[in-house]
């Protein structure tokens, strides 16, 4: 075994939309879920609009819409990812630009700056965009 293999694989979400197009809203944390029960190192990144879906409230109320009909509230989904060990990260630039604040947000998410996630993204065996 190399030791590259011996090492835990990472994945790095990027979550670019926000509670303004719920469509899009749950599938980051959906396969951050996946990966993490497959053993992955997982964080999500929320730039752009993506702060919006981390604003207290919002995850309780904004509803996921099934192809079936009816649907899930964001917060499943978050609970999902955050019971697996999934990271949530948050730009704070972006915050900035929603007048947000950390303490705006849900719990269990981190602020963290440019560098931080361009470290994340140059570690990370994948880096993949929503």
């Amino acid at each position: 075994m190399s030791d590259n293999d011996e090492q835990p694989k990472k994945i790095l979400y990027v979550q670019t939309h926000g509670a303004d197009d719920p469509m899009r809203a749950a599938t980051p944390f959906y396969l951050a879920a996946t990966a993490a029960a497959m053993d992955v190192e997982v964080g999500i990144y929320f730039t752009m609009k993506g702060p919006t879906l981390l604003k207290k409230g919002v995850p309780e109320t904004l509803t996921i819409p099934r192809a079936a009909g009816g649907g899930k509230e964001l917060r499943h989904f978050i609970n999902q990812a955050l019971d697996l060990g999934v990271k949530l990260y948050v730009c704070q630039p972006s915050l900035d630009l929603h007048g947000y604040t950390i303490e705006d947000l849900i719990d269990d998410v981190q602020m963290i700056g440019g560098a931080a996630f361009n470290g994340m993204a140059i570690e990370a065996d994948a880096v993949i965009a929503f």
